[in-house]
């Protein structure tokens, strides 16, 4: 699930009256998969040279501080 879908399922679910166990449920699947989308672009950052790097405008410090960081940490 990429982070676009998810945030689609979520506002999907938003003001509809679930019961408490799926409304938990949802939020934690939703609250995965967008951990999962920050691990899979730290990932693609890592393997991008430095002319890439500077085409999205981030130095290889800036990249170095954004691999180091935990999957939770938007």
């Amino acid at each position: 699930m990429t982070h676009d879908q998810a945030h689609t399922a979520l506002s999907y679910f938003t003001g509809r009256h679930l019961p408490p166990l799926t409304s938990a449920a949802v939020r934690f699947l939703v609250l995965v998969a967008t951990w999962e989308a920050h691990r899979r672009t730290r990932k693609g950052l890592k393997h991008l040279d430095a002319h890439l790097l500077a085409d999205v405008g981030i130095s290889r410090s800036a990249a170095r501080r954004e691999l180091d960081r935990w999957f939770w940490q938007g």
